[in-house]
């Protein structure tokens, strides 16, 4: 049988990521740009990628390397680059005109069971898709950066999308193995953010109140939060460290609410904080495109290895 086809608008960072992740899967990929040059920048970045972890033994799905490079294509004309597509996923940089001037474009040349989906982070749908014509068929599907690493996708509705199209994008999702989680409706920063933004708020407050130095607070959460995070969430961490939710409750809640109320205010982001963070940071990864590459490459390595693990883990 052909493999459905899905079309990939934008072939940066998070478009090549959903690219592999399509062919991974066994879908055949349209990726399109506005131009040659960058497609074909994007198709050898994705070869190389591929046959890299095909050699190191991580690569997705049950295809070869090189099957999943047969698999995607790209285009420079819209039209054609949608033509057959059940599923579309919008990679264009977090610019809010930018976005909707594609999806009005798109809007123009869609059949009515086509699925519009962007990757915007935190632009939210009734921004983005109130007035399209095929609004019932939009949805964001929010990926984490990056998306072949990390499986996580946010799921968020505009307040006229069609409950069909958050199922069958929620299907999509778990077929190609990615992990999908619903939001039942839109909020600003979606709840990935939310919760980031919630510990970057509180992680810049000790360091800039001299609490602790950046680099001891990072160890923290790595080797202390993100260790059990990296399995299971706060709320059945609470379950786990009491008898139960209710029995966390009882035993905690004056001493959260007591140290909650210590918060401060949202942090400027600006000042000596920021020079004492970058500073530190600095100093263990230089801000060069070598030096960063380099750690960036080690991060994936981890979390494909961590992937591996969770993987293993859940068949035990």
């Amino acid at each position: 049988m052909e493999p459905s086809q899905v079309t990939i608008i934008g072939s940066g960072l998070i478009g090549r990521s959903w690219a592999m992740v399509f062919a991974a899967g066994g879908f055949r990929v349209k990726l399109y740009d506005i131009a040659q040059e960058q497609l074909t920048t994007a198709l050898e970045n994705i070869r190389k990628q591929m046959q890299e972890m095909e050699k190191s033994g991580v690569l997705k799905g049950a295809l070869s390397a090189e099957q999943q490079l047969a698999l995607i294509s790209v285009c420079t004309d819209l039209k054609a680059a949608v033509e057959g597509a059940t599923f579309i996923q919008e990679c264009t940089p977090e610019n809010l005109e930018l976005k909707k001037k594609i999806f009005g474009q798109l809007d123009l040349i869609v059949g009515d069971s086509v699925i519009l989906s962007s990757s915007t982070s935190c632009l939210l749908p009734s921004k983005l898709f109130t007035g399209l014509k095929h609004v019932k068929q939009c949805i964001v599907s929010h990926p984490v950066n990056p998306p072949y690493f990390v499986p996580l996708v946010e799921i968020v509705p505009h307040p006229e999308t069609d409950p069909s199209t958050t199922e069958r994008t929620y299907a999509l999702m778990k077929k190609i193995g990615q992990s999908p989680v619903k939001l039942n409706r839109e909020i600003e920063g979606f709840v990935l953010n939310r919760l980031q933004y919630a510990v970057i708020s509180e992680a810049w407050r000790l360091v800039g109140e001299g609490v602790i130095s950046p680099t001891d607070l990072d160890l923290v959460m790595s080797d202390g939060l993100g260790m059990r995070y990296a399995f299971i969430g706060p709320l059945e961490t609470m379950h786990l460290n009491a008898e139960g939710v209710s029995n966390y409750c009882e035993r905690y809640a004056e001493g959260m609410k007591l140290v909650l109320n210590t918060f401060g205010p949202v942090p400027e982001f600006s000042g000596e904080t920021v020079q004492k963070v970058n500073q530190a940071l600095s100093e263990k990864i230089p801000v060069v495109p070598k030096a960063l590459d380099a750690r960036r490459k080690w991060r994936d390595e981890c979390l494909t290895g961590l992937a591996k693990l969770k993987t293993q883990m859940k068949s035990d």
